[in-house]
């Protein structure tokens, strides 16, 4: 069994490259310097409060992306499984296909018993510095108070 280190608010973020529906592939070391980052882990795709967080995300998406905020959804699940779920919800933020739980595990979020994460969210600064973290589903309008403020 891995041991994954707890991460805290200021502390850099894990850098990682993930292929993601509907582009190609992210990494978070593109947004350096640029945008913002909302990381959403979530459990599964398609499930009723993964959906309900990526459905409020796709709701506001252009109010982040005023905020200078990239929001990316991230689980376990394969691309297929994203574009069916962000096909019929009509998501256009990404969601990154983390397979396997390797970004999960630098995060500290990844649950070795279900084989997924947690629901547990990351506000990365421009600088790639870690400054909240949030167990659960935050409201939106509390999210781009925060970022509104970096």
């Amino acid at each position: 069994m891995t041991t994954q280190a707890t991460l805290t608010v200021g502390q850099d973020a894990p850098d990682f490259k993930l292929k993601a529906y509907p582009s190609s592939e992210y990494s978070l070391s593109q947004f350096k310097n640029k945008k913002n980052v909302i990381l959403a882990f979530y459990p599964k795709d398609d499930t009723p409060g993964c959906t309900t967080e990526n459905c409020a995300f796709r709701d506001d998406l252009s109010k982040f992306e005023e905020a200078d905020t990239q929001v990316f959804g991230i689980s376990c699940d394969d691309l297929k499984s994203h574009e069916a779920f962000s096909k019929k919800y009509n998501f256009t933020h990404p969601l990154l296909c983390d397979l396997g739980g390797q970004v999960a595990k630098k995060y500290s979020t990844f649950q070795e018993a279900k084989g997924y994460p947690s629901r547990k969210l990351f506000i990365i600064d421009k600088n790639g510095k870690i400054q909240k973290i949030v167990d659960g589903i935050p409201s939106n309008n509390d999210l781009l108070d925060f970022v509104g403020n970096l």
